[in-house]
């Protein structure tokens, strides 16, 4: 069975390790070493980062190695978000998921 891997910054250090998951800890600067090293782990098969270490290029280079990866690459919205912001990345996540774009109304 594969197993799941958090990546979150400092303020969350004890958040998914209390659920038994594996959590690991970065910063911005060092996101893409990190997903790197945690990727090369036979046994790891989704990993999940906070979307605050995802800054600049980060993003499209986190892509381009998921894509060369067998595993799945997750970021996981982050908590501080105003309300607005979250309908834009439901959106955003749909188009991603069906190459879409398409209007929500609530």
């Amino acid at each position: 069975m594969k197993k799941i891997a958090f990546i979150t910054p400092e303020d969350a250090e004890y958040g998914f390790k209390l659920t038994g998951v594996n959590q690991y800890i970065a910063k911005k600067e060092t996101i893409i070493s990190m997903f790197e090293k945690i990727i090369r782990e036979p046994d790891t098969g989704l990993v999940i980062i906070d979307e605050r270490l995802v800054t600049g290029s980060a993003g499209e280079r986190l892509r381009e190695i998921e894509h060369a990866w067998q595993g799945i690459l997750l970021v996981l919205p982050s908590p501080e978000r105003p309300e607005v912001e979250i309908e834009d990345y439901a959106v955003s996540l749909i188009r991603r998921a069906i190459g879409y774009h398409v209007r929500l109304r609530v």
